[in-house]
């Protein structure tokens, strides 16, 4: 039996009467042509059952991949929903598709997750580095031969452009704002200190507390995992201290989600009992009972920037790297 011969884009133009270019533009997703064209070609492409090959076509062109990685540490969160956004609507909107990976803050499933997108040839990545990225994966990825852009947390050592949120600057105002509250002793719940989001998180609640002349205490400072669970955990920790906390601030939105459950589970009302303090402002913060008063932390638009920031990287890999980060604003609710 004869082999069919495969539909060519050069098939396509003739049967849509344009050019090899315009039909080119169609399939690329390009936003410059007319409707009423696109749906012509699309037509001819339906009726002769062309089917593009991406990766053929990144070959031939030797042009970076039009799909690009987005690493992140876990969709649960909603910071990490708000950020996917950002990066889709911007990746979108220059013609990207986007392969998602999550790591669950597992250095492991990281490394695994940066093979598999090389190994489908993206034409870059955005990585939302988990918390005690190892050694070997730093090395790998100063090693990648594709552009790459960090955001969120950064890695020592490695010069990628990177986009993330003034952590210190954040924990002051919220550690500020339950000082003027009259709070003495706060407590900080949640991350861990592999993490440079918690290191910068917990040099600006030090500083908060010497320039309001209050002494640290470390047992005050509890870490958890970044999640419900973890603050629920790490909360019940520090009620177990002699000279328990008046205030709580904690590492992001998601754990003190979970602080807010564990007062309520030992029957301590938070906002009047005990006060709690957020970062990130994600969707849920204003839902929370009581809502949450929290840190802007503008995930969508560290997503969006990240995504732009890739985007010209791909263009232009010699261009200077950038180091963008965003300044936070305090939202205050009923939970301090």
């Amino acid at each position: 039996m004869e082999e069919k011969k495969r539909v060519t884009l050069m098939d396509v133009a003739k049967h849509a009467g344009v050019s090899r270019a315009t039909a080119s533009l169609i399939v690329r997703g390009s936003p410059k042509i007319a409707e009423k064209t696109r749906k012509k070609v699309l037509a001819s492409m339906r009726e002769l059952g062309y089917v593009y090959d991406r990766v053929a076509a990144n070959m031939r062109s030797q042009k970076s991949s039009t799909t690009v990685g987005l690493i992140i540490t876990d969709i649960a969160n909603p910071f990490y929903t708000e950020l996917l956004r950002g990066v889709h609507n911007a990746l979108e909107e220059a013609g990207y598709d986007v392969f998602l990976g999550t790591t669950f803050d597992s250095d492991t499933r990281q490394e695994q997750l940066i093979s598999r997108m090389l190994e489908h040839r993206v034409g870059g990545i955005i990585l939302c580095p988990v918390s005690d990225s190892s050694k070997a994966t730093i090395e790998r990825i100063k090693q990648i031969d594709i552009p790459i852009v960090l955001a969120v947390r950064e890695l020592e050592n490695v010069m990628c452009d990177y986009v993330g949120i003034d952590y210190a600057a954040g924990a002051q105002m919220a550690v500020n704002h339950l000082i003027q509250k009259g709070h003495r002793r706060i407590a900080f719940l949640g991350g861990t200190s592999e993490s440079s989001a918690w290191k910068e998180r917990r040099r600006g609640y030090c500083m908060a507390l010497t320039r309001a002349g209050i002494e640290i205490d470390e047992s005050l400072i509890i870490q958890s995992a970044v999640s419900r669970d973890g603050g629920t955990e790490a909360v019940q920790q520090v009620l177990n201290n002699p000279k328990p906390p008046s205030a709580a601030f904690c590492f992001n939105d998601f754990v003190a989600h979970g602080v807010l459950q564990g007062l309520k589970v030992n029957g301590i009302e938070p906002g009047k009992d005990i006060a709690v303090v957020g970062f990130d402002n994600n969707n849920e913060a204003p839902l929370y009972n009581p809502p949450l008063t929290t840190v802007s932390s503008f995930a969508r638009l560290i997503g969006s920037q990240a995504a732009n920031l890739l985007h010209h990287r791909i263009l232009d890999q010699n261009r200077e790297k950038q180091r963008i980060i965003l300044q936070p604003e305090l939202v205050v609710r009923k939970s301090s």
